[in-house]
């Protein structure tokens, strides 16, 4: 099995050996894995790429490469460069450092390689582990996918497979043992905002600001993914680039029509 790994937390990263472990768990030693990862954390760049500069990839050694590039960039490297004339079985970004739940989904690197690697017509899968401080916490905090990371792979590798669909899936902030179980969820949106300005002062007398991240899982619906992760379960949710509001298009087209303007 050929497996190519991607994150956006950079080549350097805990969770992107994390991610190589679980693939060989799951596709055992024979498992023909390759890496192609951000030179440098790039967290929270969505789905952006290179799109007015050129990247570089850098051999490291063996199947492991750097770009200096975006986490899409890393996908679209590995899928029509390096793998073009043998294209993966899948393609796995993660493990993120951190959940990417609810409106999460928009912002992240994480997912933003995997859908670029969907829309190359790859199977994709977005791992993410959420952490926390306190006695429940794991002391590694990657505990909870190191565990049932190949598990996670095998239950989506048997879901269904559509064009341009990926899954998404996080890992909750207990110790393995503690896990419930998995859940397929859709993901939310948090009515408390997602991000909070902060201003802070350098020692030279110049303000900036800081992005701050709220954790507020808990105001989204009953049975969305950040309520089931906080609740202790492994969450998959599957998704898609398509954003069309479907629920909204016949009103859409009415109140266009009651304009008097010509439609098709």
């Amino acid at each position: 099995m050929r497996i190519l790994i991607t994150n956006d937390d950079g080549i350097t990263a805990p969770g992107l050996g994390v991610a190589e472990e679980i693939a060989t768990a799951y596709a055992g030693p024979d498992a023909e894995i390759w890496v192609v990862a951000p030179d440098f954390e790039r967290s929270g760049v969505s789905h952006a790429i290179s799109y007015t500069t050129p990247t570089r990839m850098t051999h490291i050694s063996g199947r492991r490469y750097s770009v200096d590039g975006y986490p899409a960039d890393c996908a679209v490297v590995g899928l029509q460069s390096l793998l073009r004339d043998t294209p993966p079985d899948l393609v796995i970004s993660g493990v993120n450092r951190g959940h990417n739940v609810a409106e999460d989904v928009v912002y992240s690197g994480t997912v933003g390689a995997a859908m670029e690697a969907a829309l190359n017509g790859a199977r994709a899968i977005a791992l993410s582990q959420f952490y926390a401080k306190g006695p429940e916490a794991p002391d590694d905090m990657f505990e909870p996918a190191r565990a049932l990371g190949a598990e996670a792979l095998g239950h989506v590798m048997a879901m269904p497979v559509r064009p341009f669909l990926f899954y998404n899936v996080n890992f909750p902030a207990v110790r393995a043992d503690r896990v419930k179980g998995f859940s397929v969820c859709p993901h939310g949106l948090r009515r408390a905002g997602t991000f909070e300005l902060v201003p802070f002062e350098a020692p030279n007398g110049r303000t900036y600001q800081f992005y701050r991240h709220n954790i507020a899982n808990a105001s989204t619906a009953e049975g969305a993914d950040s309520r089931m992760l906080i609740d202790g379960w492994t969450t998959i949710t599957p998704l898609r680039p398509e954003l069309t509001a479907t629920d909204i298009l016949h009103e859409a087209r009415a109140a266009l029509t009651a304009r008097g303007a010509a439609t098709a």
